[in-house]
């Protein structure tokens, strides 16, 4: 499919990326995962009450809460390596992160919720759409260029009021073992509030080799990708956490996208190694 304007990300990811030959468990554990994941997901109606009735710390944890037991569910391991989002709770951040699939805002979630701008389809989504907008997400229409003035003002806004943002700054999905350029355009926002910005760069793992099976490419349909991901074994995503980049260490949005990009193909391809000791894996007592 063509891109609707000259400035639509394109990935050029297809379904040959996809490795089919990975690893897989048998049709009892695929029918358990399968089950769990249901369970999780229906018990999302009961979280999306509570979270419009609790506020602060409590609505977070509860929401962090879910999403892990959600990725566990999936027979999905999450393992965090750094700090938290956000150090400063009464400071706004822009959290940046590459993309791979619909796992992404899961996972990220599952570290600490913060406010994803997301593409318009996932509202769509049974019961994810849901709890994925409870999260408050905002959502942007990448047809539409005359609404990102719009976005970046809303996401400057919510910046400067102290809350956590997040975007995946390829603008669309990736295998996982490539990127795409980090598109300069909402990094406008973390300029316009005065905020630092958090790289975070997300890797799928089954042992100790990249998996491309998770990733959403190409003709994918959700259900599609969501089996793939039901069938494999040992499949973690690890959720890199990096250090902050502070406020005035680039002048243009095109500049801070260059410098975030480059903080993250360190990790992404291999050439930093994080300490073992700032590594820690949250389980779930769902299989």
């Amino acid at each position: 499919m063509s891109a609707a304007h000259p400035w639509m990300p394109v990935s050029p990811c297809g379904d040959g990326c996809v490795d089919h030959s990975t690893a897989t468990v048998g049709a009892v554990r695929v029918a358990w995962r399968v089950f769990a994941a249901a369970t999780v997901m229906l018990c999302g109606a009961l979280v999306v009450l509570a979270v419009l009735c609790v506020r602060g710390p409590a609505r977070s944890a509860l929401l962090r809460r879910w999403f892990r037991v959600l990725v566990r569910a999936f027979g999905v391991r999450l393992r965090v390596v750094g700090p938290v989002f956000q150090d400063n709770p009464g400071r706004g951040v822009l959290v940046v992160s590459n993309h791979v699939s619909w796992l992404d805002e899961l996972a990220i979630d599952a570290v600490q919720p913060i406010r994803m701008v997301a593409k318009r389809d996932i509202r769509d989504w049974p019961v994810l759409g849901r709890l994925i907008t409870a999260a408050r997400t905002v959502y942007l229409d990448r047809e539409r260029l005359s609404q990102l003035p719009g976005t970046v003002a809303e996401l400057a806004a919510a910046l400067r009021d102290g809350a956590a943002v997040g975007i995946h700054a390829e603008g669309t999905t990736w295998c996982g073992v490539a990127s795409g350029r980090y598109r300069p355009a909402l990094f406008q926002a973390a300029l316009d509030a005065g905020v630092p910005v958090r790289p975070v760069v997300l890797r799928y793992l089954q042992g100790a080799t990249p998996s491309t099976r998770p990733a959403f490419v190409g003709s994918d349909t959700l259900v599609g990708s969501m089996r793939r991901v039901l069938r494999a074994r040992g499949l973690v995503v690890e959720v890199h956490v990096l250090d902050e980049v502070a406020p005035g260490r680039a002048s243009s949005r095109r500049e801070l996208a260059a410098l975030v990009q480059r903080e993250s193909e360190r990790v992404a391809f291999g050439s930093v190694e994080v300490p073992a000791p700032r590594v820690h894996v949250v389980a779930a007592p769902v299989a």
